[in-house]
C-alpha cells in the first residue's frame, strides 16, 4: 500500500511537471542546456560520437534527467528532438518530456545526460507517437566512440545508438520503465504554429528562431 501511494505521488509530480505554464525563458535555457550537453559529450575522443554516426544519422535526441530515489526512484526531465531531412539540413529542434520509475534497492541522487542518435527512418517516425521508448520500440544499443577503431554487426544494424552521461552518485537494482513525449503545446507556441510535431520536424514550413540556431547549427557542422 506504501509503494503504491509512493508511486502515486511520484506519478502526480512528473504530470505536474509536464503540465507547467510554458515561459519562453525556460525553453530557450532547454536549448542551451541540450546544445552543452552535445558539446561536452564531443569534447573528447573516448565518449564522442563518430563522424561516421552522425553522417548516417537520420535524428537525433538530446535528453537531461535528474533522477533521485529511496526503495521509489524517480528520474525526471526533458530534451529537444530533430531530424535530419533528405537535404542534408537538420530541422528545428522539438520539446519533449522524459520520465522513468524503478523500483527496488536504491538510493541517492544523479543527473543523466543522454544523447540519442537515429539511424533510420522507422526511429524518427517513433517521435510522432504521444509515447514511445527507444529500447522497447527500436533496436537501442550503446554506441561506439571516436576513438574505437572497431565496429560490431550490432552497431550497424541498431535503430538507435546511446550515448551516456551520469554525474552523481546512486546505487542499487532496480528494475526500470520510461517513455518520452512530444511537448507538443510548448513548441508549437515556441515557433508560434499550430504545425504539429511531424510538419515541424520533416517540413521546411516552420521557420527556426534565434535561439534554436546555435543547435541547429552545431549540429550541422558535426554532421555535414
Amino acid at each position: 500500500m506504501k509503494r503504491l501511494l509512493l508511486l502515486a505521488v511520484a506519478l502526480s509530480l512528473v504530470s505536474v511537471a509536464g503540465a507547467a505554464p510554458f515561459k519562453r525563458a525556460d525553453y530557450v535555457a532547454r536549448l542551451q542546456t541540450c546544445e552543452a550537453i552535445l558539446q561536452d559529450t564531443m569534447l573528447y575522443p573516448a565518449r564522442a560520437i563518430p563522424a561516421d554516426v552522425l553522417h548516417r544519422a537520420r535524428g537525433i535526441v538530446i535528453v537531461n534527467q535528474v533522477q533521485v530515489g529511496l526503495l521509489l526512484g524517480v528520474k525526471d526531465g526533458w530534451g529537444v528532438a530533430l531530424v535530419k531531412k533528405p537535404n542534408g539540413q537538420w530541422s528545428v529542434p522539438a520539446f519533449i518530456k522524459a520520465g522513468e520509475l524503478s523500483f527496488g534497492l536504491q538510493a541517492g541522487g544523479k543527473t543523466v545526460e543522454t544523447v540519442y542518435v537515429l539511424m533510420d527512418d522507422a526511429s524518427t517516425r517513433l517521435l510522432f507517437k504521444s509515447r514511445f521508448n527507444f529500447g522497447l520500440d527500436a533496436k537501442a544499443v550503446l554506441g561506439p566512440h571516436a576513438a574505437e577503431t572497431e565496429r560490431s554487426t550490432q552497431t550497424f544494424t541498431a535503430q538507435v545508438l546511446v550515448y551516456t552521461n551520469v554525474k552523481g552518485l546512486y546505487a542499487g537494482a532496480t528494475v526500470k520503465t520510461g517513455t518520452m513525449s512530444p511537448l507538443v503545446e510548448a513548441t508549437q507556441q515556441f515557433y508560434n504554429t499550430d504545425y504539429g510535431i511531424p510538419e515541424l520536424l520533416f517540413s521546411d514550413w516552420v521557420a527556426a528562431q534565434p535561439e534554436s540556431q546555435p543547435l541547429m547549427s552545431y549540429l550541422q557542422r558535426l554532421s555535414p
